[in-house]
């Protein structure tokens, strides 16, 4: 019984050895990152991961003001809120539909859905850039935020589906007996359980929408609006050599993914281990 214990044991401490290193892959980069933002351009030659002398602002400040990341910013939110907000709603109401109700071709059109999924975004940007210019919306926030929402939503009904269908059906059962309707069910039964599953899904597709590059490089050309990521490729076109600056930039582009899964955490891991994407 001993011998088994110490197995037992061993097991652990090599499940928290391994934790450790991939924890120390994935936080050193992100570390000296951090770290340079805040250095000047002699200490950055100290060392990567050398404490600066000083704590400076003077990199956010000129990142901000100077290399109109407080554009970038403004455009990143103005595209992602509505991206966000739609799909959510939308997802919802379609994964409820897929997932509680029958109906003539239900299978056949959640599979229309999936193929939103399953079709590389990059094989079909082409063809929807000169889609959007037909009808004007290049250069415009639409042209990133419709595209967008048909992607988000693809992704979103599969997961918010998955959420229904498992759910109870003999609550859907008692509020249709209690005399609601199908909408009333939704809202007053089952979102309230869905709610780790729909927090997870807001962290996902606002961290996919707020680094999306690809769909912002090549349907905007005005500086004024692009989105974070896009301004953060021509900044460091134009300050290669200006690491401090480099780094800030870095850090105001994924400094709002950060807080917002500091702030969903416990739903966003309650969310992925509930089995919100089976069935």
């Amino acid at each position: 019984m001993t011998r088994y214990r110490f197995r037992d044991l061993g097991g652990v401490i090599l499940t928290y050895l391994l934790l450790s290193l991939f924890l120390a892959i994935a936080f050193l980069p992100f570390l000296s990152i951090f770290l340079a933002a805040f250095k000047t351009e002699a200490e950055i030659a100290q060392g990567a991961f050398a404490l600066p002398q000083q704590w400076r602002l003077d990199a956010f400040v000129k990142a901000w003001e100077q290399a109109s990341f407080n554009l970038y910013f403004r455009s990143s939110v103005i595209v992602a809120v509505p991206v966000v907000v739609i799909s959510v709603i939308l997802s919802i109401l379609t994964g409820y539909a897929f997932g509680t109700m029958r109906f003539v071709g239900s299978q056949w059109l959640f599979v229309l859905f999936l193929i939103g999924l399953m079709v590389p975004f990059e094989a079909v940007v082409i063809p929807l850039y000169y889609r959007m210019r037909a009808v004007r919306l290049t250069d415009t926030y639409w042209a990133l935020i419709l595209p967008q929402i048909g992607l988000s939503v693809s992704f979103g009904t599969f997961w918010m589906r998955g959420f229904f269908k498992n759910a109870p059906g003999e609550l859907i059962d008692a509020a249709l007996i209690d005399g609601c309707n199908s909408f009333t069910a939704l809202w007053r039964v089952l979102l309230p359980l869905a709610r780790p599953a729909i927090l997870t899904l807001i962290v996902l597709l606002f961290m996919w929408t707020w680094n999306e590059f690809l769909l912002a490089l090549v349907m905007v050309s005005q500086e004024g609006l692009r989105t974070l990521p896009v301004g953060l490729a021509f900044f460091q076109g134009r300050h290669t050599a200006q690491v401090p600056l480099l780094a800030a930039g870095s850090l105001i582009v994924s400094g709002p993914i950060l807080l917002v899964y500091v702030i969903f955490q416990r739903y966003f891991i309650r969310g992925m281990t509930a089995g919100a994407i089976r069935g």
